[in-house]
């Protein structure tokens, strides 16, 4: 992870920094909140008067800079979520299921142009075995088309053969 510093002196949070990851710099970013409200919730239970008092205003006015800081550069942060999924969570729906459906409804696609290819295949060899039995001179060019076809490589839907 790239190296960190913040500086936080009185609320003023100032955060110069490197980072090889935008990612490491927001996950720690939440990691910092979650520890704020974690010290909140330990001096909320253990109040003592006064005293507890002045620490429970220092912990909250580091978290609310914490949650600012956080959501003015989370505003730069490009996400990848797709508007279906969100759609779904808004409907109160688990997006694993939503995961899963989807899953499903690949390999379903993926069956059926399997099964057009292997038709195409079949509807190949067919009709090569016509042209052969109709015009038997044309045999070897047949079989030339059938051996070039079978010596190319597939291809899978990212660009690279197999």
């Amino acid at each position: 992870m790239a190296p960190i510093s913040v500086d936080r002196v009185d609320g003023d949070y100032s955060v110069p920094f490197t980072r090889i990851r935008e990612s490491d710099w927001y996950l720690d970013q939440i990691k910092d909140v979650i520890q704020d409200l974690f010290q909140i919730q330990s001096a909320t239970h253990g109040y003592a008067g006064p005293q507890t008092q002045q620490e429970l205003v220092r912990l909250i006015t580091r978290l609310v800079g914490s949650l600012s800081t956080l959501s003015k550069d989370a505003s730069t942060l490009q996400t990848r979520i797709p508007p279906e999924i969100i759609d779904y969570v808004d409907e109160g729906r688990n997006p694993d299921i939503y995961t899963r459906e989807f899953v499903e409804l690949v390999q379903k696609g993926n069956q059926y142009l399997k099964g057009k290819s292997d038709a195409f295949i079949g509807f190949r060899d067919a009709l090569a075995d016509e042209i052969t039995k109709a015009w038997p001179d044309m045999k070897k060019d047949v079989e030339n088309v059938l051996q070039d076809k079978a010596a190319e490589p597939a291809v899978k839907l990212n660009g690279t053969s197999t």
